[in-house]
């Protein structure tokens, strides 16, 4: 391939993707501050005189016993509200592909690699700072390695930062990317034991949950039994019951079918579902988990201490912290060179370390697998819950700092995105990369 020929990294992609880009970071900044509230006031209620109301709440068990769901409040909000976080991740990575900007395989290697840089170096760090803890310790391993998109978006706001689309569209990618991965990684190494019994009962009520929406059946009343039925026998498969989120989004088409005008007749029903769904994700699933996940009684300064001290909280800190930001950058760093792809104009390295950075924030899927590493109310489990608050705060931290830097800038870039002279509702810069793009 030419230079000429060769696709800059980073570069913004076209108006289409950036403007459903910005419209669901819009609802996850949202969800994201909702997110923040509920864990600090979680926080609070379990480090309070009260402490002991928070957990009585969290062990309360309700649903049916018969059907093995009589479950805890907090087991609610893992194997439940997760279910419908990973229902729109499936259904956001399966549209990137299919009829997004990621259909073309240049722009997929990036996002793609860079999250698996991104697991894998967290993953390492965590094992080498555990090698010798003993005591099966390094269950552990996969906790640093999740990417909190929510918590991410919402420290953006926080911060008022303009980032420029291109970083902003990685972002949201090498999150999702990084959310399919975790849920692959919690279905393999997270499950003690698979009744495949009811495993292959679930693929009756998935099949015919795929074989509705194909048809563009849109009926709630013959959707939402179909996948709470297969949510159920996930459930009692023994696979972590959030899979079944992931395999019903997958299983939604993403573009019309011809008869209906085919993909320029407007979006699929995947986009509709995932337009309706995304707000109950972003703001009741996730800030729900957040409230029953994060309250963890800190026990004081001292109580503080003997936690950071802990060799898995290090570990997971040191994940979150340095092997995130190391592995998606030096990915996409060795990638440049490998590829000779240069960085796009408007994009400079120092803006990849900081979203490199930023990814650090890892709260609500390293949150629940440290559930299943250690077990929900243990005194590790306490301790993982400090460690990936710590670790996502001095993430956030750091990355706040770094990206505040360059705001001027990006500034700038935004309002070169944005602009619209000839008030035709696409911003011209798109339109004249558009005229370069086809000569």
């Amino acid at each position: 391939m030419s230079n000429s020929q060769r696709l800059p990294l980073f570069s913004r992609g076209s108006w289409s993707e950036a403007d459903r880009v910005a419209a669901i970071l819009r609802k996850e900044t949202v969800g994201g501050i909702l997110l923040l509230i509920a864990a600090v006031a979680a926080l609070t209620w379990a480090n309070s005189p009260w402490s002991d109301g928070y957990e009585s709440l969290m062990n309360i068990k309700i649903g049916p016993s018969a059907l093995h769901l009589d479950l805890t409040l907090s087991t609610w909000a893992a194997d439940g509200l997760l279910a419908i976080f990973f229902f729109v991740v499936g259904l956001e990575l399966k549209r990137e592909f299919v009829a997004g900007d990621l259909r073309d395989p240049r722009r997929a290697a990036l996002p793609i690699a860079a999250a698996v840089g991104g697991m894998v170096l967290p993953a390492v760090i965590f094992v080498v700072v555990n090698r010798s803890t003993g005591d099966g310790a390094l269950q552990g391993w996969a906790i640093p390695t999740a990417t909190d998109i929510a918590f991410a978006v919402a420290i953006l706001a926080v911060i008022g930062t303009h980032l420029p689309t291109a970083l902003r569209t990685f972002l949201l990618t090498l999150a999702v990317v990084d959310d399919l991965l975790a849920i692959t990684v919690i279905a393999i190494f997270y499950t003690e034991e698979v009744n495949f019994i009811a495993l292959g009962l679930a693929l009756i009520p998935l099949a015919l949950f795929t074989f509705a929406v194909q048809k563009r059946v849109r009926s709630w009343w013959i959707l939402i039994p179909l996948a709470l039925i297969t949510w159920v026998l996930v459930h009692e498969s023994g696979i972590h019951a959030t899979v079944a989120g992931v395999l019903l989004g997958f299983a939604v088409p993403v573009v019309r079918s011809r008869a209906l005008g085919g993909p320029d007749a407007g979006p699929g029903l995947a986009e509709y579902f995932e337009h309706r769904i995304r707000p109950l994700s972003a703001g009741v699933a996730i800030p729900v988990f957040a409230f029953c996940a994060a309250g963890v009684t800190v026990g004081g300064f001292s109580g503080l201490t003997s936690a950071l001290s802990d060799p898995i909280a290090l570990g997971i800190i040191a994940g979150l912290v340095v092997g995130k930001t190391i592995g998606i950058f030096g990915t996409t760093f060795v990638l440049s060179k490998f590829t000779r792809a240069s960085l796009d104009k408007s994009v400079q390295w120092i803006d990849v370390v900081g979203i490199s950075m930023l990814a650090g924030i890892g709260f609500t899927v390293s949150l629940l697998i440290g559930d299943l590493a250690f077990g929900p109310g243990t005194e590790r489990d306490d301790h993982v819950k400090i460690g990936v608050l710590a670790g996502s705060i001095l993430a956030a931290l750091l990355a706040s700092a770094l990206l505040r830097i360059r705001n001027k800038v990006y500034k700038r870039i935004h309002e070169e995105e944005t602009c619209d002279d000839d008030h035709d509702g696409i911003p011209d810069v798109y339109q004249s990369d558009a005229i370069s793009r086809d000569n």
